[in-house]
C-alpha cells in the first residue's frame, strides 16, 4: 500500500490536532483531490488565461500555444516523478483514442472548434487529446494518493468488454440505435457490489457508479469552461450557454472507457473479493460513506 507523503502526514496531523476529525478528514480529501487533478486544473487556468489574453494577430494560433504548453506539463509531470513512465502511456493510449474520436464527432456535426491552429488532424487542435488525457492522469494519481481499492470487482474481461462496447457506441449510434440506456443499465449490473476503497487518515468507501455519477458531474462543470473560453462549441451551442446536462451521461459512461484504460497499469487496485482494511493500521478505519 502506498505511504502517506511526509508534507501529506505533517499537514494531517496539525488538522487532526487543530479541528474535528471529520473536519480535518473533509480538508485532507479536498487538497488530495485537488492535487490528483492538477494536471487537468493547469489546462483550465490555462485555457481561461488565454481567452482573456490571445489576440487573433499574434504570430502563434492559440490552439498551438495551448499544445505547447500542455506538452511542456507532460514532462515536467515525468521528470517530477508526479506520473510515472508507464501511466503516462496508458495516458497516452487515452489521449489518442480521445482524439480518433474527437475527428469522427467533428466529420458528424457533433461539435466545432472555432479557433484558429496549424496543427490539427481532421480539423482537430492536436492540443483537444490532452483533454482526455487530464481525465486519465487525474485518475491514475488518484489511486495512487488516495490509495484505492476497487472490490469486489468483476471479472476483468468483463470490463474490457463493458468499455469496448460504450467506446463503439460513440461511434455506432450515428448509424444505427443508440443502445447507452442498456449501457447505464449495465454499469449497475457490473459494478453494483464494487465499492470504491480509499484512505484519508481512516478508510472509506462509497459505491462505484456513484463515484462515476459524481466524476460526471465535476468533468460537466469543467465543459462548460471549456466551451466559455470558446475551445470548442456543441452543435447549435450558443456562445456563453451552458452544456446540456445530457452531457453528463456520456461523461459517466466515458469514464468507464478511461478507469478500463488506466487500470491496465493499476490491476493490483483491483480485487474479485471484498477488501477489508487492516484495523491495526487505523483504529477508526471502518467508516463508509455512501
Amino acid at each position: 500500500m502506498a505511504q502517506p507523503t511526509q508534507i501529506e502526514r505533517a499537514l494531517g496531523d496539525r488538522l487532526r490536532a487543530r479541528l474535528p476529525h471529520s473536519v480535518s478528514e473533509l480538508i485532507m480529501f479536498v487538497v488530495k483531490m485537488g492535487w490528483a487533478a492538477l494536471f487537468g486544473g493547469l489546462l483550465l487556468i490555462a485555457m481561461m488565461i488565454t481567452h482573456k489574453l490571445w489576440q487573433d494577430d499574434w504570430p502563434i494560433a492559440r490552439y498551438d500555444a495551448l499544445l505547447a504548453y500542455a506538452l511542456s506539463l507532460q514532462i515536467l509531470f515525468l521528470v517530477f516523478r508526479l506520473e510515472t513512465v508507464g501511466e503516462a502511456k496508458v495516458i497516452l493510449l487515452f489521449h489518442l483514442t480521445g482524439t480518433v474520436m474527437e475527428i469522427f464527432k467533428l466529420h458528424m456535426g457533433s461539435w466545432d472548434y472555432p479557433g484558429a491552429g496549424l496543427i490539427k488532424i481532421g480539423g482537430v487542435p492536436l492540443f483537444s487529446g490532452f483533454m482526455y488525457a487530464s481525465v486519465g492522469s487525474f485518475m491514475a494519481r488518484a489511486i495512487r494518493l488516495f490509495d484505492m481499492r476497487f472490490a469486489p470487482y468483476p471479472p476483468y474481461w468483463a470490463s474490457l468488454l463493458f468499455a469496448g462496447a460504450i467506446y463503439l457506441n460513440f461511434f455506432t449510434h450515428h448509424f444505427g440505435p443508440d443502445i447507452r440506456l442498456g449501457l447505464f443499465v449495465a454499469s449497475l449490473l457490473l459494478y453494483a457490489r464494487t465499492r470504491v476503497w480509499y484512505r484519508i487518515g481512516g478508510w472509506y468507501w462509497m459505491p462505484m457508479p456513484l463515484a462515476g455519477v459524481l466524476s460526471a458531474f465535476f468533468l460537466w462543470v469543467a465543459e462548460n469552461v471549456g466551451t466559455a473560453t470558446k475551445i470548442w462549441l456543441y452543435s447549435g451551442q450558443v456562445p456563453g450557454e451552458l452544456v446540456h446536462f445530457s452531457k453528463m451521461g456520456s461523461w459517466y459512461l466515458l469514464l468507464y472507457v478511461s478507469f478500463v484504460t488506466v487500470t491496465l497499469v493499476q490491476r493490483d487496485a483491483l480485487s474479485p473479493v471484498p477488501f477489508r482494511p487492516d484495523p491495526k493500521s487505523d483504529p477508526k478505519s471502518d467508516r463508509a460513506t455512501s
